[in-house]
């Protein structure tokens, strides 16, 4: 049981109550995250699917931008899924440049890189760290890693079809980030390993986030 786990997801756009919905559902108290005062209570923070410029815009408004960045470089664990992936990377190809991401990453991510949402599609991830079958994974608006540093880990790649080949899930330390929304598919095995990545984070870590040591 992981009930003494607090996970944040952050509640400004986006699939927020999906997430939710299964950090729930794998014993993890789940909460969502719209002030500062609710990102001070947490152990680990979703940036959840949805509009990489807008929950960019909607942090800056809500004075949360420049915190969650602090939580992150100072080891806060955090999973962002599709935009969220975005927001994590160190580089975004086709982004904003008035509107830079919250990093953490060492990786380059093109935005939108499988199309717009008519593109939208389904295709088998394996993950390493994952045991059983590929996650059946789905893309919407998604973006695709270029590229990735010395730190980064590439844990899932399409396994087939046109975009076969292409990285779509990361690690880097305490941070994961996946192209994909599981929180779609019923399967709770990227939250589960999100949630073991938080427990083993270990409550020292959590404070010394919390206090904005790297």
């Amino acid at each position: 049981m992981n009930r003494d786990l607090t996970i944040g997801v952050l509640a400004l756009q986006g699939d927020v109550r999906e997430h939710l919905s299964a950090l729930a559902e794998c014993d993890a108290l789940a909460r969502p995250v719209r002030r500062p005062s609710e990102l001070d209570s947490v152990d680990a923070l979703v940036i959840p699917g949805g509009e990489s410029t807008t929950i960019s815009n909607l942090a800056i408004e809500f004075g949360l931008f420049e915190p969650i960045k602090k939580r992150i470089n100072g080891g806060m664990p955090v999973y962002g899924s599709c935009a969220g992936m975005i927001l994590l990377a160190g580089t975004v190809l086709d982004g904003r440049e008035d509107r830079p991401p919250f990093g953490g990453i060492d990786m380059i991510v093109r935005r939108n890189a499988f199309g717009r949402q008519v593109d939208s599609f389904e295709a088998p991830v394996g993950i390493d760290g994952i045991d059983g079958a590929p996650f059946h994974a789905v893309f919407i608006r998604a973006p695709w890693v270029e590229e990735v540093g010395p730190e980064a880990q590439v844990l899932g790649r399409v396994t087939s079809g046109a975009a076969a080949g292409r990285i779509v899930a990361v690690r880097q330390g305490h941070l994961l980030a996946t192209a994909f929304h599981p929180e779609l598919t019923g399967d709770l095995r990227v939250h589960e390993y999100f949630v073991e990545l938080v427990r083993q984070s270990g409550s020292h870590g959590v404070e010394m986030a919390r206090a904005g040591v790297s």
